[in-house]
């Protein structure tokens, strides 16, 4: 749903709301507006000292954009290299000391199940980030505040439902996916012990990505580098020193999480200005948990058809053997470089787009999305260079079996060449939801990515079952998806960037 349609209906369906009640539609945006004079002329000076001090405070919708957007994105990409580090060391550490069935337990489908649920919760989470981002662009204090509060209990609550279901479920969900019968205990394990702590991830993604969409990027960094050491102490610890296998990189990862989680909920709580967590005040505010969900579902269904195309690759990989498992877990550390890289880029055109919307700089929007798509696709390429230059020693990083690095690399030479088209996907998808239209980008990603995806599997791996097979299904779907945004983002721009 576009933004300006969700605030006409707010206006007419919330007369007697305590928050939207008082909105109105400016300029595209949601302004608050006071029904008595006094507050109408309060209100006036108070958004004129605001829009005065934003100038010189906020360089995202002031500054030199180039300039800004790599500020913002470094953090954020050395953030998430932290963040994959967590598991990437992880099938290390079990792929040299434990062994290649121990690598496949912890990177093949309960991976593939955590991404999917992680996945879901992180795009419900971009729901409040761009909520908080356009609010903050606006400088209007009081949703801003309702906005954290409800994220942090929406949070809260989910990652209890999530834990008990997962717990229960997992081995379930791995027999479903075809898992390898010596690789289901170690599996399960594995993902059972994830899901009890997932509060942990659940409450870092939410306040990592509230930071973020005011503009700090540094201090998720902080907080993941700190706590990827201590993962990899604990990794070092657990799995070579005490002889715990697959459940002490589970142990380590949880750990490390739940110090991530407190580390961000202590800075947002003291924080100064209009962006201060106050544990007292979580509680959902309705108004504003609709609207955060407006936008979150549908992004959060759309890295769930991401996931669910992944898990049923998975399922297809898994009835090749141990050895091709084990080199899609190792390939999939590898190709997380690129996707960190992007991730990042995608924030950061998200939040970018968020706060120059909400500050209705329309021009400043068309132009961030132009400057980041050259940044993506320069990127892309020399990762492109990189992975396929080095691909063998890579893959001995995580096993010295022959076999496994032979199939591992096989699988990276047909993939990372088609990098440069999927990043259109991402920052074009990236600035919409910016903009708060997440309903058409989700359909285009339910038919480019899952359900094409899902019929090439289906038909092209019944004529012919090979492994090549089901690797060209990303290409395929990439191309595909990436035309469909760049048609639709044409056609938006002319529409509600004028």
């Amino acid at each position: 749903m576009d933004l300006e349609m969700l605030c006409e209906k707010r206006i007419t369906h919330n007369k007697k709301s305590h928050l939207f009640a008082d909105f109105e539609l400016k300029g595209g945006f949601c302004v608050r507006e006071n029904k008595d004079e006094e507050g109408i002329a309060m209100t006036r000076k108070l958004q004129k000292n605001d829009q005065v001090a934003s100038r010189t405070t906020n360089q995202i919708t002031e500054g030199i954009i180039w300039k800004q957007l790599l500020i913002f994105f470094f953090p954020i990409v050395f953030g998430t290299f932290f963040q994959q580090l967590y598991n990437t060391i992880d099938t290390v550490i079990v792929g040299q000391f434990v062994g290649k069935a121990a690598l496949a337990s912890v990177g093949g489908s309960a991976t593939q199940i955590i991404n999917l649920v992680v996945g879901f919760f992180t795009g419900l989470s971009s729901g409040a980030a761009v909520v908080i981002a356009q609010f903050f662009g606006a400088q209007d204090e009081r949703s801003v505040g309702e906005s954290l509060h409800t994220a942090y209990a929406f949070s809260v609550i989910g990652s209890v439902v999530i834990s008990v279901i997962g717990f229960v479920c997992s081995p379930a969900l791995l027999k479903l996916m075809n898992t390898p019968t010596e690789l289901l205990a170690d599996s399960t394990l594995y993902l059972q012990i994830y899901f009890a702590g997932i509060l942990f991830v659940f409450i870092f993604n939410i306040g990592s990505s509230i930071l973020r969409a005011v503009g700090d990027s540094k201090h998720p960094l902080y907080y993941l580098i700190a706590c990827c050491f201590i993962n990899i102490i604990l990794d070092l610890l657990l799995v070579i020193v005490f002889h715990m296998g697959v459940a002490g990189v589970a142990y380590a990862t949880l750990i490390s999480q739940a110090v991530s989680a407190i580390l961000v909920t202590w800075k947002l709580m003291r924080s100064t200005g209009i962006l201060t967590l106050r544990l007292r005040e979580i509680r959902l505010y309705k108004n504003v948990l609709k609207y955060q969900l407006a936008i979150g579902l549908p992004t959060g269904f759309q890295s769930v058809m991401y996931s669910i195309s992944n898990v049923i690759i998975q399922a297809a990989l898994n009835s090749f053997g141990t050895d091709t498992v084990a080199a899609w877990s190792a390939y999939g550390k590898l190709d997380a470089l690129f996707w960190m890289v992007i991730s990042a880029i995608g924030i950061a055109i998200t939040t970018f787009v968020g706060q120059n919307y909400g500050a209705r700089k329309y021009e400043r929007v068309k132009k961030s999305v132009r400057v980041c798509l050259g940044m993506a696709i320069l990127v892309s390429i020399v990762m492109v260079v990189f992975l396929m230059g080095l691909r063998v020693p890579l893959f001995r990083l995580f096993t010295r079996d022959a076999s496994v690095v032979r199939i591992g690399s096989e699988m990276l030479a047909l993939i990372t060449p088609c990098y440069v088209v999927y990043v259109f996907i991402e920052v074009l998808s990236g600035a919409l939801r910016g903009m708060g239209d997440v309903l058409i980008p989700t359909v285009i990603t339910l038919g480019g990515v899952c359900i094409l995806r899902l019929l090439w599997i289906a038909g092209a791996l019944h004529f012919s079952p090979t492994i090549e097979v089901i690797i060209y299904s990303y290409p395929v779907t990439w191309i595909v998806t990436a035309a469909a945004f760049i048609i639709y983002y044409l056609y938006k721009k002319k529409r509600i960037l004028k």
